[in-house]
């Protein structure tokens, strides 16, 4: 599959996901308060950067100095979130060098580039950003509002240990693992 159809695919999907998990039923009537708060145009949709994120040039090796840039590459995925600028995130399975995706509540790809180079993977080249305008369901930004009650782990950021590395990462006080492990307490 082609990379545009890829990204289209993978975007469109959790957009769907997201109207539908939240999606009121057509005779509930237009919210024009909770549009106006989403930033909604009369279609219920609104503009979105999409950043794929990619395999750099820089591969910053294992240690204490990779740990250290993870750990700033999700306090920063936090504060853009708190923001309110950082709708989305998340990795991919890095098959062919894609990494991850970042969706931000910008209009236009300059400041999607200004908030991304905060982001001490991308500083350090250990990814690059590839751009995309996006134009989807302004619903997508409620994803943040409907997180904490679904969240039983609590933040990556706050884990100890590498993000990148392949083995388990330790039970956090909760009993959950990162989701490169794969393991929670659930399970």
């Amino acid at each position: 599959m082609n990379r545009r159809l890829r990204a289209s695919a993978i975007l469109g999907a959790t957009a769907l996901a997201a109207a539908a998990a939240l999606a009121q039923p057509a005779d509930a009537g237009h919210d024009a308060e909770l549009a106006r708060r989403l930033g909604a145009d009369d279609y219920g949709m609104r503009s979105y950067v999409l950043v794929l994120l990619k395999t750099g040039p820089n591969r910053v090796p294992d240690g204490p100095e990779r740990d250290e840039m993870f750990r700033g590459h999700f306090a920063n995925m936090k504060r853009l979130t708190e923001e309110g600028k950082l709708v989305l995130a998340g990795p991919f399975d890095g098959v062919d060098g894609w990494r991850g995706l970042f969706v931000f509540a910008v209009k236009d790809i300059e400041e999607a580039r200004q908030l991304a180079a905060s982001d001490p993977v991308l500083a350090r080249g250990e990814m690059v950003a590839e751009y995309h305008k996006y134009y989807g369901s302004a619903a997508l930004m409620l994803v943040r509002e409907a997180r904490p009650p679904t969240t039983r782990c609590r933040s990556r950021s706050a884990s100890p240990g590498p993000i990148s590395s392949s083995a388990p990462r330790p039970a956090t006080s909760s009993g959950c693992r990162s989701p490169r492990g794969r393991r929670s307490r659930s399970r």
